[in-house]
């Protein structure tokens, strides 16, 4: 029953998205949401550049350095298309598309640390580079940065903005502390996983969304539509990043074959397998779980009770009530469809 209800509601979530999806002239929305990310990156690139110029001169050229790495800039196109869809011009909302680029750098920064990662999209990480205590005082920099550009003026919208992304850079703090302290336990349930995941991941997406809406003159039932919009993206992209995480080429993921089994990570299939009673065995109990011949038995292990395709399947549940969360308010036809590929983009990657 419980199954049935699970594809029942996605169905109808599909369902629901149906008239937003069918609206897209270009069969192939991963071009459109190609050159819509280009396009953020060219209007947000020389603003972050400039916005630099409040750093310490002692963290901007480390900054600009990691920056300049390159990235998706995801989020600053969702904040830039979530204005447009609201009627507003794109440009209206580049404050908040340097303040959450610069938040999820921060984030970045930190994290590289805390996973001990010597390398990020093939060139070395801050804390390899420049030591630790440089790059968390870089991090504490890009985040403090951020509030300052989207207060500067400080307009009534633009302190409504400032108080979602504090809102947001907690909950995605909060996430990143259940995630950190998941490592040290041997089972999490499904639902604390989610818990994790709409912290971790989906607060800034939802927020980006959120930001877009709000510095482009949106009303209260635009903005919570385009929230909705964000958060479950934001879910979705975490269950495919979760997937990649133990099955991904790493040609594709820059990170070895079962990088998150390796490093006892409690993601959504493993969560998922130990709700349905399965034992990945005394070797991933201990956290000691680091051979090749360890990690493909409980890839094999998942991958026999369902738990990948059961977190596939989750993440298009979740991409379903995205769309149709579109579908609720009235928004301008291109950019609502922008939204679409994005979303689209994101969640078909490489599974």
């Amino acid at each position: 029953m419980a199954r049935q209800q699970c594809v029942s509601s996605r169905v109808a979530a599909r369902s629901q998205a149906l008239s937003v999806e069918a609206s897209l002239a270009a069969p192939d929305r991963a071009a459109v949401a190609v050159d819509v990310l280009a396009r953020a990156r060219s209007v947000v690139a020389p603003a972050l550049e400039a916005t630099l110029t409040r750093l310490s001169p002692e963290l901007a050229d480390s900054v600009a350095e990691h920056l300049s790495g390159g990235g998706k800039h995801v989020r600053a196109g969702l904040v830039l298309v979530s204005a447009a869809a609201c009627g507003a011009d794109e440009r209206s909302a580049i404050d908040g598309a340097i303040a959450i680029e610069l938040v999820h750098n921060f984030s970045l920064v930190h994290d590289d640390i805390i996973d001990s990662d010597e390398e990020r999209r093939h060139r070395p990480t801050m804390w390899s580079s420049h030591g630790i205590s440089h790059a968390i005082i870089a991090g504490d920099a890009l985040a403090t940065v951020a509030f300052q550009a989207l207060l500067d003026p400080p307009t009534p919208e633009r302190a409504r903005a400032a108080a979602l992304l504090a809102d947001a850079t907690q909950s995605m703090i909060s996430g990143q502390a259940l995630d950190m302290a998941f490592e040290r336990r041997n089972t999490v349930t499904l639902s604390e996983c989610m818990e994790m995941v709409v912290g971790k991941t989906g607060a800034l997406l939802m927020c980006a969304t959120q930001l877009g809406a709000v510095l482009g003159g949106a009303g209260e039932a635009t903005i919570d539509a385009l929230g909705a919009f964000g958060h479950h993206l934001g879910i979705a992209f975490q269950a495919i990043d979760d997937v990649l995480g133990i099955w991904g080429d790493p040609s594709v993921t820059g990170k070895p074959v079962g990088s998150d089994l390796r490093r006892h990570k409690m993601t959504l299939p493993i969560c998922i397998a130990q709700a349905a009673g399965v034992e990945l065995g005394s070797r991933w109990r201990t956290g000691d779980l680091v051979s090749d011949e360890d990690v493909a038995v409980a890839t094999a292990t998942l991958e026999s009770c369902g738990a990948r395709r059961s977190t596939l399947e989750l993440g298009e549940r979740h991409l379903g009530e995205a769309l149709a969360a579109l579908a609720r308010v009235p928004l301008l036809r291109e950019p609502r469809d922008e939204l679409v590929a994005i979303a689209d983009y994101v969640v078909a990657r490489d599974r």
